[in-house]
């Protein structure tokens, strides 16, 4: 079954039909830059040109930087306030299913990815305009965790070392690896998980900082990169 996934992010709204018995894009991913302000109508103007540009009639996955909780979006950290209260399928449509953009990552890479079959407790963290993190169990979601937000040193987590900070600031890949570090531990801390999977654009750089984190916990890449939004919205479409 192919499946329209369609991935919304702070800087970029990608999508692509994805086959979800396999895990693959069918069609070579298309992106827009997000809109500003990014105001529903705005995401939704720009997800129905990714929709019009595959000619697409089918089921689509949405995904979106907050928490969603039957199809409502209740959190809006990085685009704008007036997401919060819209109800997704009213937004884009009845043929749509909305959730977390981590959420969706992690779905993917459980499904098809670093996580894989495994079975204890796997943290997914993607590193962007801030940090989303998916919690699985025994292969199961715990959805909308929100964990960039936790405070280090009384500041949220994502101020301190998302992959935007490291950019804005012009930190070597040493320097933000501290910052990683520094949240892992915390995040160890507090979970005790089996394994942690790192996402975000900067997996695809893993050999610039990974050997530099020092934690008890197994971290490993993700292995479907910057696809992993698209494929597990896709999927999300198919566990409803």
């Amino acid at each position: 079954m192919n499946v329209l996934g369609i991935d919304i992010g702070g800087s970029g709204i990608k999508g692509a039909p994805v086959d979800t018995k396999t895990g693959e894009l069918v069609e070579e991913r298309h992106r827009i830059p997000t809109p500003q302000p990014s105001t529903p109508d705005a995401v939704a103007d720009v997800v129905q040109k990714i929709v019009k540009h595959f000619s697409w009639t089918g089921p689509i996955g949405l995904t979106f930087p907050g928490v969603v909780v039957n199809g409502e979006i209740r959190t809006a950290a990085n685009v704008d306030s007036s997401w919060i209260g819209v109800e997704g399928r009213a937004l884009f449509g009845k043929n749509t299913h909305l959730l977390n953009d981590a959420d969706a990552a992690g779905i993917a890479e459980m499904t098809f990815g670093a996580g894989q079959g495994h079975q204890g407790v796997v943290l997914m963290l993607t590193f962007g305009t801030g940090i989303g993190s998916a919690l699985f169990t025994g292969g199961k979601l715990v959805p909308n965790t929100e964990f960039g937000h936790i405070e280090i040193r009384g500041k949220e987590a994502e101020r301190r070392a998302s992959a935007q900070v490291r950019e804005d600031k012009n930190l070597g890949w040493g320097d933000w690896a501290d910052r990683v570090e520094e949240y892992l531990v915390e995040m160890e801390r507090l979970l005790s998980p089996n394994l942690i999977i790192l996402g975000g654009g900067v997996s695809k750089k893993a050999e610039k900082f990974l050997p530099d984190l020092k934690i008890k916990t197994p971290i490993i890449p993700a292995m479907l990169l910057n696809e992993a939004g698209i494929v597990g919205a896709a999927l999300a479409t198919t566990e409803r």
